[in-house]
């Protein structure tokens, strides 16, 4: 069969496969490459990219003034007053204007040669373009020397070259209107409360700027016309944020380094700091304005330098309970807010989530460690309090580490779950791993394949209890239900303690078809439902287990779809004879070492993260509800406005 399957790929795959996608036709085909998928997070990404554009020229010094318009129809216009983008003839294309060029071109900007910005959030010239070909209408005029200038565009494709509409005698920069393309981004809208908060952040950010928010949709909670301007910058924000919440220093330590004047590198770092009893530590990190929602070098850099200023102020006050802080004590009732600008900084991904590059860890600890030091030096009340509270918050760790120690060792004679919960041997959470895993035959495997110290093992029995609607009653006498939380070590709802975690990794194990991504979907509902902090602190993840090996000799190679098992076939392994195809029906058919190696193994394996946007405006619960909730008919609609986007379906 396989010698079959091979000859027909092969024939089949010729030149006339190869799809060519030419212009912007890639961003329209897979949106998800370019803004991290189709809902409203994305959608929102649209506004932020062209924003980007504007706050990259204000921070350049050419613009101190952008209005950032909501339209009645969803359409969103962003007005700076910086230089304009340049509208004459584009050296490499003959017969289009610069402005075309950037708006229909992947890759084409002015970031490249770091001649035009020093620093700035958009740097793969991809964000203009891809606004426009997500977009089913797009305008944007050009005020410079005195005269306006405009083009329109629908999906990527200019309507008609650039035109002098008029003269600006009194006007200047770059205005750009863009309406979210319906067949894209299906029901989702652009929320006023969404916007308005991405225009307020971006002038916190940035001193020298004033930001005009205008709405035609009045949803009865946002001003429909606002302005902002923050001279104390990250100071102003955090004292907002944190409202008449008590602190333990009177005043945030904040402030502001030009790398220029410390290391000779382009570039600064903003940022405020304050800790406080009443609630949860936070931190909000930026990049050269644009949100880095997962952190990078910059936020490792920050808490570097916070954590070696604060050891060695009680180092210098001679008490020694100091060594013991870490950085999970600086988190706790610690909220801060970290900015910096660097010249061509390295992203996770188009989406800039994450920030990579390695030379801002060091540019940032060294530039608020002396400060920070200082800072402590010459507030001594505030410091105090601070190393008090810290010292208590390192004392408790310590103590709740120590009971669970002792819970790890009395827990496993108390737990009667099907299967068993097989434990690690680790005597603490750090670096533990449980694996949720599909009946007694997975659990089989996964015995065999895990790494006793610190991986741990919870067979289900079967499908449980869909949470969304449940009575707690019917909760509270589900066998499986109580079976995971007794593994967990901690309650539900309003009970859930975080710290009382057994396992460092909640990883949800499960065959790779369709029952199991039902198991998936379910435990996701009931950990988001009951144990929303678990997810919100980045303790729960997804397995995610191949489909198929495919073995040509001594080759073995693993694919986790039929698309991709389709294209090694034809394009071949490397190795002799012919290709042996096996298909895993489940995780029980997998053996001890196929499962180590694609699954288990922390140097091989790939598990995915599962967060929530703390932005989405309520999106994930509706989508929950929607989904997993008792109307069949919400599941209905939502899968009639997403079917276009099923390109494939294996029935």
């Amino acid at each position: 069969m396989a010698d079959d399957l091979l000859s027909a790929a092969s024939e089949s795959y010729s030149a006339a496969s190869i799809e060519v996608l030419e212009g912007l036709e890639p961003v329209r085909k897979r949106p998800g490459m370019y803004i991290g998928g189709t809902d409203e997070r994305a959608l929102h990404h649209l506004a932020a990219e062209i924003l980007d554009n504007s706050m990259d020229e204000a921070v350049a010094g050419h613009a101190t003034r952008i209005e950032v318009e909501l339209h009645a129809d969803g359409a969103v216009t962003v007005r700076d007053n910086g230089r304009g983008m340049p509208i004459d003839p584009h050296p490499k294309f003959p017969g289009k204007s610069a402005l075309e060029v950037i708006h229909c071109t992947l890759h084409a900007g002015g970031k490249f040669g770091g001649d035009a910005y020093q620093t700035s959030g958009g740097l793969h010239g991809v964000g203009a373009s891809v606004v426009n070909a997500l977009s089913d209408r797009m305008v944007v005029q050009v005020a410079r020397n005195r005269e306006l200038y405009e083009q329109h565009f629908s999906r990527g494709i200019p309507l008609g070259p650039i035109e002098k509409v008029g003269q600006s005698p009194n006007r200047r920069g770059t205005t750009t209107t863009f309406h979210p393309d319906e067949e894209i981004f299906g029901h989702h809208r652009m929320k006023p409360a969404r916007l308005m908060k991405m225009a307020k952040s971006k002038a916190y950010l940035f001193s020298g700027v004033e930001i005009r928010w205008k709405s035609e949709i009045d949803d009865g909670e946002t001003p429909v016309e606002a302005t902002f301007h923050f001279p104390g910058g990250l100071a102003d924000y955090l004292h907002e944020t944190l409202g008449s919440a008590s602190t333990y220093a009177e005043r945030p330590f904040a402030g502001n380094v030009d790398f220029r004047e410390r290391f000779n590198a382009v570039g600064k770092v903003d940022w405020a700091i304050n800790w406080t009893p009443s609630r949860d530590g936070f931190i909000q990190s930026y990049c050269n304005t644009v949100p880095t929602s997962e952190g990078g070098t910059h936020e490792a850099g920050f808490w570097s330098a916070i954590l070696k200023g604060i050891r060695g102020y009680g180092e210098l006050v001679n008490n020694r309970k100091a060594a013991q802080i870490t950085r999970e004590d600086l988190l706790a009732g610690g909220c801060a807010l970290v900015s910096c600008f660097i010249r061509e900084p390295e992203f996770v991904g188009q989406t800039k989530d994450r920030l990579a590059t390695t030379e801002a860890a060091r540019l940032v600890e060294g530039a608020v460690r002396d400060h920070f030091d200082n800072w402590l030096a010459a507030d001594t009340k505030s410091a105090g309090a601070i190393l008090d509270f810290l010292v208590l918050r390192a004392e408790e760790r310590l103590r709740r580490r120590v009971e669970k120690e002792t819970a790890r060792k009395s827990a496993t004679k108390k737990l009667r779950l099907p299967g068993k919960l097989v434990d690690c041997s680790a005597s603490n959470r750090d670096g533990t791993e449980l694996f949720i895993v599909e009946g007694d035959s997975a659990g089989g495997s996964a015995k065999m394949a895990r790494d006793r110290n610190n991986q741990a093992l919870l067979p289900l029995r079967g499908k449980i209890l869909n949470v969304l609607g449940a009575a707690s009653s019917k909760m509270g006498t589900n066998q499986e239900i109580n079976d995971l939380c007794q593994a967990l070590g901690v309650s539900m709802g309003s009970r859930f303690n975080v710290d009382d975690l057994r396992y460092d990794k909640i990883i949800i194990m499960t065959d790779a078809d369709v029952d199991g991504a039902h198991i998936a979907s379910l435990l996701m509902t009931f950990f988001f439902t009951q144990m929303r902090p678990l997810i919100d602190k980045g303790h729960l993840y997804l397995a995610c287990p191949p489909l198929y090996r495919l073995t040509q000799g001594a080759i073995r190679l693993y694919v986790s779809d039929d698309a991709e098992k389709e294209r090694m076939l034809a394009k071949g392994l490397g190795g002799k004879g012919k290709i042996d195809v096996q298909r895993f029906k489940g995780l029980g058919e997998m053996d001890a070492k196929d499962l180590k190696d694609t699954t288990m193994n922390p140097k091989t394996r790939k598990l995915i993260r599962v967060s929530i946007d703390d932005e989405d405006g309520g999106e994930t619960g509706d989508l929950v509800e929607r989904l997993m909730g008792k109307k069949p008919e919400l599941r209905f609609e939502y899968i009639q406005e997403n079917a276009r986007f099923v390109e494939e379906l294996d029935v």
